[in-house]
């Protein structure tokens, strides 16, 4: 519970004060109901030695309730009070202190109700409150925190009252709490079957008449998107628990929210019901004197104007009633449509590439009807696949981008339809289905965070590429686009990671809108016009540039092929993605800027650590998504998902079905991590590594080479892959080298550190002379060399090649060509024996000057003169 106390509010632990570990009197509101009772029932049981004041007036169900059942809870009736001061009291479910007998001037109060607190508070008054649906709930949690045990009369009652402020459990204020504290009690025995006896009470004969005049008087009104009845009427007699009535109309109606004016006399009362989050019909209730909370409240009004009051309000709703979620929150922008003159054929096979459940019919840019899958294989099972789709299709049913969910839901109830178009000015603008709808229900309900997430762009982003992004989206919106930062740029921003790749995706025209930019901003444009890709280099900073990309998706004719690519909404462009975690977007639509479109539930994966992939066929689409899982899946400290790894385990073989640059590609993606022996060992370990080749291994000494690789050397994903081809036989090595259509160049490295591996043995020798280590490798590639001096286990091999990198190489004789010529040779084959003998007696120290290489060389020339 939260505590206030005076008029500073304060939280502190749930419980009573101290200061009020003894109490007088407990006290609840007139025309107490079943909550009242109970939560008077509880706070009995903690307080067993004060007295538990009855109102003196009691709904009907709750006096009957007393006449059966209240013996055994020792009740007082007010008139029945003892005669002595009540100094400190425990007032429950009210926050208003009622008059009663033996209340003293001015008592030390503690309030306990579910409603939020609506008034500042004296020096003598505490509160504890909780969002809870019903008082009860609260005093159940501390009745079970103290152990205190309960009859089973004692369980029921306390079930009843929260069964009735909470409409059973169903009402949208009711929360988990409410729930727990229900199971509790019938756990402890609570009869429910006595619970919905007392909850369904019988008319009397008064309330019967006034509920039938309530019924003709019942008005209809569409505020906001909401439906709300309004029932106003005049009584002659004062009729109590116009509560009841409120909720059989509530029952009957089934509307949004309810308002029931009554007016006995010179008083109206005001009563009403709501099970909309956008209806908060406390506070309509306020601003009459009365309070309550969003989903049922009260006011009293001392007034004789009934026309008056209903039509003020009737104004006050229009003013505060407004829709908490509108179709253009939930649709996806873009529509594929089928023309009415196509066949029924042409239509199933739409349906089978897209997947979708239905299609807006279009002629001429007009909708003139909607085609439903139902009816699509209809026409099929009875072979009628060759006729038009104006025969079969529905007559045209739309919505628009600023009708509310509600209006949503019942077209979609009223015409039986899973998907409608949504048109603006007559024209398709986009769809909403029923799967949109669900995700409202489905998705975990949290606040608009769009303000956390504009905060976290100005903190990743330079401001002048912040400055950038914001204008192109500006740009966007005036051509009626929508604008999203997409995939890796989204992870990383809210797991707290740096990353300026940005992904731009435009729900319109990609290519238009970069030109657009060039023409009114200067720069320079690169478009892709197969992928609706463009790239904009503004000219006043040709560091910073943009990457547009129009929202598309994908259609894979068979497993492993590239994807046909078609325009699309955002929510099928996040769809064609790899995993959850990569599909998330961030909206950078001025009125909507920070928005996060989470459709898949990236962001829970996140913080739960879990790499899940989006669909059931997603590695058959694209074998490389396994290799991908497993990288990030490192990267990360993350898991896979079971059901991700079963799929990975099922389609493991597809992977020899990927093209060579494709697997290259995804190989160097996974050599440019931090530590890439852990994406290796990982696919090993799920035998992964042997399907890119039988022979690769990812073991102790592959992890131990790369972390030497690492400590040496600037790594590339070519030397990472010479370690890793280093044990492999040259057959091996070659057959890698075409799997990977690795380039001449690249494959020639590849099996020179393979040849280097065959040498090993020979340089496993301290006493070999430079010149005969020189004449072993200066054949061989440097990128070669290198990946041999890290994967070598032997010391003297590994100290010849650095010596050789290092220093040999670069020796030569000082003489050349010109100087032997000088010295009278005849150039020819025997030039290159001398300068290699040279070069060789430089190299083992036995020559180190030029007087000695001309003495040698003359030494040479006459030994072959002679000879």
């Amino acid at each position: 519970m939260n505590y206030t106390r005076a008029r500073a509010p304060i939280l502190r632990a749930r419980g009573i004060p101290s200061r009020m570990a003894f109490v007088d009197a407990i006290l609840t509101h007139e025309n107490a109901d079943l909550d009242a009772l109970a939560s008077l029932a509880a706070a009995k049981k903690l307080y067993p030695h004060a007295v538990a004041l009855l109102p003196r007036r009691l709904n009907r169900n709750v006096s009957a309730f007393l006449t059966l059942y209240g013996d055994p809870f020792a009740f007082v009736p007010q008139d029945q009070a003892p005669r002595r001061k009540f100094k400190k009291v425990l007032l429950v479910d009210t926050q208003t202190l009622p008059s009663a007998r033996g209340l003293t001037d001015a008592p030390q109060v503690h309030i306990v109700d579910h409603h939020p607190l609506n008034r500042p508070l004296d020096e003598r008054t505490t509160y504890s409150g909780g969002e809870t649906g019903a008082t009860t709930t609260l005093l159940v949690e501390t009745l079970r925190e103290k152990n205190l045990p309960l009859t089973r009369l004692e369980a029921t009652l306390l079930a009843l009252g929260i069964y009735e402020d909470t409409g059973s459990l169903t009402y949208i204020d009711t929360t988990p709490r409410d729930l727990q504290a229900a199971a509790y009690l019938v756990e402890q025995g609570a009869a429910l079957e006595l619970v919905g006896k007392f909850l369904h009470h019988p008319l009397a004969a008064d309330q019967r008449a006034l509920y039938n005049q309530l019924l003709k008087r019942v008005e209809t009104h569409e505020i906001g998107g909401q439906t709300v009845v309004i029932a106003a009427v005049r009584v002659q007699e004062y009729v109590e628990e116009i509560s009841t009535l409120a909720q059989q109309l509530m029952q009957l109606y089934d509307p949004a929210a309810l308002f029931v004016l009554v007016q006995m006399g010179s008083q109206i009362q005001l009563v009403a019901r709501s099970k909309s989050e956008a209806v908060d019909v406390a506070a309509i209730a306020r601003v009459f004197g009365g309070g309550g909370h969003t989903t049922a409240a009260a006011a009293l009004i001392h007034s004789r104007g009934l026309k008056t009051l209903r039509k003020k309000l009737l104004a006050l709703l229009q003013d505060k009633i407004h829709s908490t979620s509108a179709v253009q929150d939930i649709m996806s922008y873009g529509a594929r449509v089928l023309e009415p003159d196509m066949t029924m054929a042409q239509a199933a096979e739409q349906a089978r590439r897209w997947g979708h459940e239905g299609f807006p019919v279009v002629k001429k840019k007009k909708l003139v009807g909607v085609l439903t899958r139902r009816e699509i294989d209809r026409a099929l099972h009875h072979k009628l696949q060759k006729l038009p789709v104006s025969r079969f299709m529905f007559e045209p049913v739309s919505v628009t981008p600023e009708d509310s969910v509600e209006h949503l839901q019942r077209v979609m109830t009223r015409h039986g339809l899973g998907q409608l178009p949504v048109t603006q000015e007559g024209a398709i603008v986009g769809i909403v289905t029923r799967t949109d709808l669900l995700k409202l229900y489905t998705e975990s309900a949290r606040p608009a965070r769009n303000a956390e997430f504009a905060a976290r762009l100005e903190r990743a982003l330079p401001r002048d590429l912040l400055a950038l992004v914001r204008r192109a989206a500006d740009v966007a919106r005036a051509l009626g686009y929508s604008t999203y930062l997409v995939g890796g740029f989204v992870r990383d921003l809210l797991i707290g990671e740096a990353n300026l790749d940005l992904d731009l995706v435009i729900e319109g025209d990609a290519i238009q809108l970069a030109q657009y930019l060039a023409r009114e901003h200067g720069g320079r444009v690169h478009t892709h016009a197969r992928f609706g890709t463009a790239i904009w280099l503004p000219d006043e900073n040709e560091k910073l540039h943009l990457d547009f990309a129009t929202a598309r998706t994908e259609f894979y004719e068979f497993p492993s092929a590239l994807p046909d690519v078609e325009r699309s909404s955002i929510k099928l462009d996040l769809h064609r993605r790899d995993f959850t975690i990569n599909a998330m977007a961030l909206c950078l639509d001025p009125e909507r800027y920070g928005a996060l479109l989470d459709p898949y539930g990236g962001e829970q994966d996140l913080m739960r650590g879990l790499i899940r992939v989006l669909h059931n066929l997603s590695f058959i689409e694209d074998p490389t998504r396994i290799l991908r899982a497993v990288r990030f899946e490192q990267r990360f400290g993350f898991q896979l998902e079971p059901r991700t790894a079963q799929l990975i385990d099922d389609t493991r073989n597809l992977l020899h079905q990927v093209s060579g640059q494709r697997l290259r590609h995804e190989l160097d993606l996974i050599f440019l991590e931090h530590e890439p022996e852990r994406a290796l060992t990982r696919l090993q370990a799920l035998g992964m590594l042997s399907h890119i080749h039988s022979a690769l291994q990812a073991d102790a000494w592959l992890t131990e080479k790369f972390h030497a690789l690492r400590a040496s050397h600037a790594p590339t994903p070519l030397l990472y892959l010479g370690v890793l081809a280093y044990r492999l036989r040259i057959s091996d090595a070659r057959a890698l080298s075409k799997r990977l259509k690795l380039s001449n160049d690249e494959n020639e490295i590849l099996e020179q550190v393979v040849k280097l591996h065959s040498l090993e043995r020979q340089l496993n020798n301290p006493n070999l002379a430079p010149s005969r280590i020189v004449e072993w490798l200066e054949h061989f590639d440097d990128a070669a060399l290198a990946v041999f001096a890290i994967a070598t286990d032997l010391a003297s091999a590994r100290n010849y090649v650095d010596c050789y990198r290092a220093e040999w190489r670069q020796i030569h004789a000082t003489l050349n060509g010109n100087d032997l010529k000088a010295l009278g040779l005849e150039p020819g084959p025997v030039f290159k024996e001398i300068l290699t003998a040279l070069r060789a007696q430089r190299l083992d120290g036995v020559l180190t000057t030029r007087a000695q290489e001309e003495s040698f060389a003359r030494t040479w020339l006459g030994r072959k003169g002679n000879k």
